[in-house]
């Protein structure tokens, strides 16, 4: 653990002011203390032994019974034999983007089923999550208190004075770049780089970074044993 506390220091430093550093590699600490409660032996890596199949979790449907339920029944009962992994899309509630606009991280979209379906599924076979962390969606608990002027989610976006010259910005969009938003502060007008529905998130933030941490060790718990960084620049 001295080691991984060091490495991590060594990374939080290449970001953040000293003081930031301290500060995060002690709470950091205490997560990483905490027992991991998946159960799941350390993931190998990926070899090109591994065959991943990627899917929605909704796409096999049967009448009463939860998407997520009858995807891992039919992938074992099918073609058990044949993969060893599934890559699972964001399966999270969503506002848009066929899902990768989370409107919360730790949540199983409920019209799909559960996180016991999604572990159960991770029984039987390598899981990967998508990790949608550069954005999240409008309608989340965090940008909501940051509208409402909630520390520390006032840090947890990108705000940006509309007169700042942005013609140097590319981006695979041709959407506004920041979009107005009402706040208990007034209209902040915030960085968007996908859709007005999809907010980038602001690592400048140590809180932010601390519980984007949170999420991703949430997963593991989960059994995932992969994950996808989407849209990371």
């Amino acid at each position: 653990m001295a080691q991984l506390r060091s490495e991590i220091i060594d990374l939080l430093r290449s970001v953040y002011a000293e003081d930031d550093v301290q500060s995060i590699a002690r709470r950091l600490a205490l997560r990483l203390d905490a027992p991991i409660a998946s159960g799941q032996p350390a993931a190998d890596r990926v070899t090109e032994r591994d065959v991943i199949l990627i899917t929605y979790g909704d796409q096999i449907r049967e009448p009463g019974v939860p998407p997520l339920q009858t995807l891992g029944a039919t992938l074992q009962e099918l073609i058990g034999g044949v993969i060893n992994g599934v890559h699972i899309l964001p399966f999270f509630p969503y506002t848009s983007d066929d899902g990768f606009s989370v409107v919360d991280y730790k949540q199983v979209n409920p019209d799909w089923g559960t996180w016991a379906d999604v572990r159960r599924m991770g029984a039987h076979f390598r899981l990967m999550f998508d990790a949608v962390i550069n954005h999240i969606s409008q309608a989340s608990d965090w940008f909501q208190a940051f509208r409402r002027g909630e520390a520390p989610y006032t840090d947890f976006f990108i705000v940006v004075d509309p007169g700042t010259d942005l013609s140097q910005v590319v981006r695979p969009r041709t959407l506004p770049l920041l979009t107005p938003v009402e706040t208990a502060d007034g209209v902040k007008h915030v960085w968007t780089t996908f859709s007005a529905d999809q907010i980038d998130i602001n690592y400048s933030s140590p809180d932010l970074l601390l519980a984007v941490l949170d999420v991703l060790l949430f997963y593991v718990e989960q059994n995932a044993q992969l994950i996808r960084l989407d849209a990371i620049g």
